[in-house]
């Protein structure tokens, strides 16, 4: 009998996805010492965007915060629509090198790259790629080989994205079943998660947010308000302004949706895992104020988690924009003005400024996700 070691054995446990791609990295560079690189983009169907989520190269990172359309990368959209993956051994005479993800990928000194597609059970999640510095390297037989690492690390990327997802079916879903019927649902979430998306993006440098991060605020920022589920219909769905007593009620949803969160987490086994902490805080502090006057524990500046301050921007521009059953639809500008006036004292001010900054963005999301009467 003899031993052998595993190089594959910190999969085993229970660590975030990057270590796992960077312990997978490890192994592939064993037998392929020319593998320089593996990263993955995911796929947004709502708005056709594709955007950079994952890499294993450290601080080598030509595509850091990048997103593009698909249509704006007719080589990757072929690569979807096929389902099969492509090989370029020789970037520069790869003839969509005009475009700005390529050209940066050649900047850092790649030469050759296997792109391969995402899929769970026939839906499309988006591409790994395995980048190398040195041409020519991407033989039929290496290929074979680093098939299943790719297939490997696909079946991560699933399953963390699953566990994701499921845990926002299970809140839907409850909702449903209390009959409870917030109306700031539907469209409310598609477009706040997409500002709250579009402000770390703009803010990843001062706080140093990785795309891991970003992407990963704008999947849980349409739970900031689960719990609403504990809230009694008849303060919840109140078509006027709320008295003194309910507006208290009311604010007991922070409270609330944290140990939902909490709960939600330990039935789905989910409580160590990385970034859950952001769930937890954007649950509990949203409502926070910069000047300590929010709830539920009165916390002030930076205090208050950088996430909690993001989605809370998003979450009160979509609600001065959007119709309510007390009030109705404010213009761009007054929002804008409204936001500026709240800005170092409700709001943080860094995160107004971010999403004043991207209004064209804002708007392209306005007119993708409109309110449906």
């Amino acid at each position: 009998m003899s031993e052998h070691y595993d190089n594959l054995s910190e999969l085993n446990k229970y660590t975030p996805l990057r270590e796992k791609l960077i312990t997978t990295h490890k192994s592939v560079s064993e037998y392929f010492p020319f593998i320089a690189r593996i990263a993955i983009a995911i796929y947004d169907p709502e708005t056709t965007m594709l955007k950079t989520y994952l890499h294993s190269s450290g601080e080598d990172n030509p595509l850091e915060h990048y997103q593009t359309l698909m249509d704006d990368a007719p080589s990757l959209k072929n690569i979807f629509e096929k389902g099969l993956p492509r090989v370029i051994n020789n970037l520069l005479t790869f003839e969509e090198s005009h475009n700005v993800h390529t050209k940066r990928i050649g900047r850092q000194g790649y030469a050759a790259i296997y792109t391969l597609p995402i899929f769970n059970n026939g839906v499309f999640i988006g591409f790994v790629f395995f980048n190398s510095k040195q041409k020519e390297v991407f033989t039929e037989q290496v290929l074979r080989q680093i098939d299943v690492y790719a297939h490997m690390i696909s079946l991560m990327v699933i399953n963390e994205l699953a566990s994701i997802q499921t845990l926002a079916a299970a809140v839907k879903t409850a909702g449903s079943i209390t009959h409870v019927r917030d109306p700031e649902t539907g469209s409310h979430l598609d477009r706040m998660s997409r500002y709250s998306r579009m402000i770390a993006k703009t803010l990843a440098d001062k706080y140093q947010l990785d795309d891991e991060y970003i992407e990963h605020i704008f999947m849980f920022s349409p739970l900031h308000d689960i719990g609403k589920i504990g809230i009694p219909d008849n303060i919840l769905l109140k078509p006027g302004m709320l008295s003194d007593d309910e507006r208290i009620v009311m604010n007991t949803h922070a409270s609330k949706g944290r140990e939902i969160v909490d709960e939600l987490l330990k039935n789905f086994g989910l409580e160590n895992v990385k970034y859950m902490s952001m769930l937890r805080n954007i649950a509990e502090f949203h409502h926070e104020a910069i000047n300590g006057e929010g709830y539920p524990l009165g916390i002030k500046g930076e205090q208050i988690p950088i996430e909690a301050r993001i989605v809370a921007v998003a979450d009160v521009f979509d609600a001065l924009t959007s119709v309510r059953p007390y009030k109705k639809a404010w213009s761009n500008q007054e929002a804008i003005d409204t936001l500026l006036k709240m800005a170092g004292k409700k709001l943080d001010e860094n995160c107004v400024n971010a999403l004043i900054q991207n209004m064209h963005e804002v708007e392209k999301i306005q007119k993708l996700f409109i309110e449906i009467d």
